[in-house]
């Protein structure tokens, strides 16, 4: 008899951006005001920093081209000497250890568990000669910020938090990106903010902002469109750094942001649909003796745009068998190590100069899978999402089941 249950629905489609961009970006065409300095104070990217900055609770953010442009500018305006190391997970994009690379320093790895989260046992052994941190929150995954900060606080490492899949997350009540010295952001189509591509970083230090600023490409004076009031201690790091620092153009447009700001009073509705969506499809993939969703620590309140699952009990070629099978039945799931070429597994990252072996992340990529699963999506959709999942592996490991012929 035919299977009746729909087809999942298309997870990779985006919410439509809100109506209230369309008067901001056809007044910009109109004005032909694409550039971020042409005019004298509150460009729309600026207007964007002051919202983004009071949104999140901090002082300062920089919009710029991207988020691995506001890592490797977090990096460069810490002053970092060339070669410094900097410790990451070895759960990642391949965008972080890029930005450290072009930032002229050296990723150091460290591993991860089968929760997604930092291995903290690894991560303290190789903290020695590391001159700087960055946590990536990946897939809006939160390790232990607690006992990670107080860690690198006693070694005196800054920490950068690549908050990419985290907008939206708290820790202790506290916004994710706002725990270690700078925090940054993504808004690429997939993220919770999509204007498709574009970044932005926050902080309290006026020195590290200031010099940021000058080298996303605040050049002669532009830096004093970024003053919003008063605020001596960021003109004073200004004036200090004035003709001192490589310009790096890695601005945002007028158009990207003002895509942004129309989508900011959105993302309170879209972190908790989302944190429903995610919640409502793990216990369904949980009841599954071969899946396991891990579940957040304590003190965290995700913000998920997607939803992760490991394998329990299948090999190889029962896992290919059934990422096969969730595509038949309407669903893409990766596994992040079986997914050629995929981005988020440390040994393609061959630019590198050595490639570390790391046996727990690897033995976690080997069987973490990974699913689209955005705010907007319906409870039949979900319902659609887990049956198909479901199905896939009743495929692999039912009586019936054939696989790796």
């Amino acid at each position: 008899m035919p299977d009746s249950t729909p087809l999942p629905p298309n997870t990779f489609d985006a919410e439509p951006i809100p109506e209230a961009a369309r008067a901001a970006i056809d007044a910009l065409l109109l004005s032909g005001d694409l550039f971020r300095y042409t005019a004298p104070s509150d460009s729309p990217v600026a207007l964007l920093e002051r919202e983004f900055a009071a949104m999140l609770g901090s002082r300062y953010a920089l919009a710029v081209s991207s988020c691995s442009a506001a890592l490797f500018l977090s990096l460069k305006a810490l002053d970092l000497p060339r070669g410094a190391k900097v410790l990451i997970p070895a759960f990642t994009f391949a965008a972080v250890p890029s930005a450290i690379v072009h930032a002229d320093c050296v990723p150091v790895l460290c591993e991860v568990g089968d929760n997604y989260r930092i291995d903290l046992e690894d991560f303290e052994a190789r903290l020695a000669g590391v001159q700087a941190v960055i946590i990536s929150h990946m897939r809006g995954h939160t390790s232990d910020m607690d006992a990670i900060m107080a860690l690198a606080e006693a070694h005196g490492v800054p920490v950068i938090e690549d908050a990419a899949h985290s907008l939206g997350t708290r820790w202790r009540g506290r916004n994710i990106g706002t725990l270690g010295r700078v925090g940054c952001f993504s808004f690429q189509s997939y993220k919770l903010v999509n204007a498709g591509e574009g970044g932005i970083m926050i902080s309290d230090d006026a020195e590290l902002v200031a010099r940021a600023v000058i080298m996303s490409g605040a050049y002669e004076h532009n830096w004093a469109k970024h003053m919003a009031g008063d605020d001596p201690a960021l003109a004073a790091a200004f004036a200090r750094w004035q003709n001192r620092l490589p310009l790096y153009n890695l601005r945002l447009g007028n158009l990207g942001a003002a895509i942004i700001r129309a989508q900011l009073p959105e993302a309170p509705r879209r972190v908790r649909d989302g944190r429903a969506n995610h919640d409502y499809v793990a216990a369904l993939l949980n009841a599954s003796p071969w899946l396991r969703v891990p579940p957040p620590l304590d003190p965290e309140e995700r913000a998920p745009d997607s939803i992760q699952f490991n394998l329990v009990g299948l090999d190889e070629d029962a896992a290919r068998a059934f990422v096969d099978a969730a595509a038949g039945r309407g669903v893409k799931v990766q596994v992040f190590g079986l997914s050629q070429d995929n981005a988020r597994a440390f040994w393609n990252w061959r630019f590198l100069p050595e490639i570390p072996d790391l046996p727990k992340t690897r033995a976690m990529l080997m069987t973490a899978c990974d699913a689209r699963l955005p705010a907007r999506l319906t409870r039949a959709e979900l319902d659609a999402i887990a049956s198909a999942i479901l199905g896939a592996v009743a495929d692999v490991t039912g009586p019936a089941a054939r696989y790796g012929t």
